[in-house]
């Protein structure tokens, strides 16, 4: 399924389905996927600056846009921490990249997870998702003979949904394998 069948799939099933079940009165009513984050903290960079590189570049590939490093906002000497140092990586994923990535990870990626049993389904309260993974490994477009680190990211769904019910039918009909069903 291409991006264009991802979206006419929102268009066609998900979005008359998601009217149905919460009695919308208009379509604009109806929540929709606005952007996914992509974000990976690195704190072990303030040592080593080439850990920032790495990560844009590994970040990159598996978003297919270029990442941008963050940058500390003050200064904190417990952590050898400057203003302005970078401190981690973020992408954010719109329209057709967005769609791509949300396919490669619920088909591809996630799959790959050892001993996967579902993701948790705890919203943020206004319908937002933020998923945590522990390994960069598990996308395919990362060769695991050239990496020295394994990393971590969180992955957050932004959402137009009002309340968490509503975003979690609006994921779960893009197909993200929740463990625990809330009201299926």
């Amino acid at each position: 399924m291409d991006t264009a069948q991802l979206k006419k799939f929102y268009a066609e099933s998900i979005a008359p389905a998601l009217k149905e079940q919460f009695n919308y009165s208009s379509a604009m009513q109806i929540p929709v996927l606005k952007k996914i984050v992509i974000n990976q903290g690195l704190g072990d960079a303030t040592q080593d600056k080439k850990i920032i590189d790495v990560a844009i570049n590994e970040i990159s590939t598996i978003a297919g846009q270029k990442a941008v490093a963050t940058y500390s906002k003050k200064d904190i000497a417990n952590f050898k921490l400057r203003k302005k140092m970078p401190i981690g990586v973020m992408v954010t994923l719109r329209r057709e990249r967005m769609y791509e990535f949300l396919e490669k990870l619920v088909r591809i990626a996630l799959p790959r997870i050892r001993d996967f049993k579902g993701i948790e389904s705890k919203f943020d309260g206004r319908g937002n998702y933020t998923l945590g993974i522990q390994e960069q490994i598990i996308f395919p477009e990362i060769n695991i003979d050239q990496i020295d680190r394994i990393q971590g990211m969180n992955i957050t769904f932004v959402t137009s949904a009002n309340t968490d019910e509503e975003g979690y039918a609006l994921l779960k009909a893009f197909g993200l394998p929740f463990k625990n069903a809330k009201n299926d």
